[in-house]
């Protein structure tokens, strides 16, 4: 469950001389003490809440304080939910690729760019292959030239075990 970042004033702990209050069924009943509201409050079992601390003169809400905590972590959830991530996507290279092969990687790669995700590209060696590690690096630099319009270098290409790899980020 999530945690909420703000402390909340409730009931006794609210303490300004008065206060605009909204009640249960989200009518307003205006502008008055907090005493006066807290007996309104405790009248239908609720919890007396200020939603707005900062407004001129607060505003409290007379609402089941467990309810308003939930409420307040549903939206942050939603609001969680649709902030977008800028991901890692991967893409795997061989360095004997096809061209036809290396293009559709290239175009794969402008497609996940385009879309504001960063790519890992990763170039496997396998046997005999880590002999020319040259040949790698070449078709690594083609790699780059192919995508430098949509993307940078973020993390130059480096040997990790029998892996060369390096990173893109969108412009």
């Amino acid at each position: 469950m999530v945690a909420i970042k703000k402390f909340v004033r409730t009931n006794e702990r609210i303490n300004v001389p008065q206060v605009r209050v909204i009640g249960p069924d989200n009518n307003t009943l205006g502008v008055m003490s907090v005493q006066r509201a807290m007996e309104i409050a405790n009248q239908s079992d609720l919890d007396l809440v200020e939603v707005a601390p900062a407004a001129n003169p607060p505003v409290c809400r007379i609402i089941e304080f467990t309810k308003f905590k939930y409420d307040l972590e549903k939206k942050e959830r939603e609001a969680k939910k649709h902030q977008k991530q800028g991901r890692l996507k991967e893409i795997r290279l061989k360095p004997h690729i096809d061209e036809h092969d290396f293009d559709t990687k290239v175009k794969q790669a402008i497609t996940f760019l385009k879309n504001k995700d960063k790519v890992r590209v990763n170039l496997f060696f396998r046997g005999r292959q880590m002999e020319h590690l040259d040949l790698g690096r070449q078709v690594l630099d083609k790699f780059i030239t192919h995508t430098q319009v949509e993307g940078q270098v973020e993390k130059a290409p480096a040997m990790e075990g029998r892996i060369m790899s390096f990173v893109i980020s969108p412009k």
